[in-house]
């Protein structure tokens, strides 16, 4: 990660601004006969965040030390902060912003809709850690259904290093380069929830149940999966070339993948076959 910086001016005017918009009834203090402005005084800003009036009057005036985390989440308490806003004070302070409320496994009325609208192309959206939230039925004829009955049954990460059926529907020498997408996807994404329940044990059963994942964490690599490009072997259509785009929600923690049809390729002809077809059930191509 880039080194951070604070914005001392940036982060005096955020400061001085959100103040501003509190009024002393928000927080439980009595408006007064002699207030200036209709918002928090300097003083009762320090007060609510529970450190001394000089330091709060250095920060807004662009003149105090770096804030730790732990004080601007006290500034962004007392000033009734959004996680948004939150979030900009954290950047402004030069810190990383702590990890906000996740969309869990509820997908979106708005991105179930969107799976709906799409007929002729495959869909999934996914939890960042591999977890098929959704798909529509273009993707579960093309990839397959959705195994839930074990722990991590719906999880491709899972699937991937301990089902061998799940390899057979793509190419022998292009498994390797899957591994590691796989791994260093689940790498960024672990690393982001730091220290979340879900993710530690997801990886220790990964660890336990195969060499080769253990092996590829160990190589610590990094990548988010943003856009790639896979060859699925399907029993009925053949071979399948698809590119992979990678739409990421607002919280991060669930993405939505369209599989298109390359530039040039046949795989358009061929998904409009699948769906004549239909989808019945899936096989990996042996």
């Amino acid at each position: 990660m880039a080194a951070m910086t604070i914005d001392r001016d940036g982060l005096a005017d955020f400061l001085r601004r959100c103040r501003d918009r509190v009024r002393p009834q928000d927080v439980g203090l009595p408006a007064g006969p002699r207030r200036r402005t209709p918002g928090l005084r300097r003083e009762e800003v320090a007060q609510l965040a529970g450190m001394s009036a000089d330091y709060y009057i250095r920060l807004e005036q662009g003149r105090g030390p770096q804030p730790s985390p732990e004080m601007l989440a006290a500034l962004a308490r007392a000033l009734r902060l959004s996680e948004d806003e939150s979030h900009h004070l954290h950047l402004l302070a030069g810190r990383r912003p702590p990890a906000g409320r996740t969309c869990g496994d509820r997908v979106n009325a708005g991105l179930l809709h969107l799976l709906d609208q799409l007929p002729t192309t495959p869909v999934q959206v996914l939890s960042d850690l591999g977890d098929v939230l959704a798909q529509n039925a273009m993707a579960e004829a093309l990839l397959g259904g959705v195994c839930t009955v074990s722990e991590h049954g719906r999880n491709i990460v899972w699937r991937w290093f301990t089902d061998p059926a799940q390899r057979a529907a793509y190419p022998a020498d292009e498994h390797d380069y899957y591994s590691r997408l796989h791994v260093a996807d689940l790498r960024a994404s672990v690393g982001r929830r730091a220290g979340d329940p879900a993710a530690t044990r997801l990886v220790r059963r990964l660890c336990e149940s195969s060499e080769e994942f253990g092996a590829l964490w160990e190589l610590h690599e990094v990548a988010v999966r943003r856009n790639s490009r896979m060859r699925v072997l399907h029993p009925l259509i053949g071979p399948v070339d698809l590119d992979c785009q990678v739409l990421l929600a607002p919280r991060g923690d669930q993405r939505v993948i369209l599989y298109t049809p390359p530039v040039g390729s046949d795989t358009g002809e061929r998904l409009a076959l699948l769906k004549v077809v239909g989808n019945g059930q899936f096989t990996p191509a042996t």
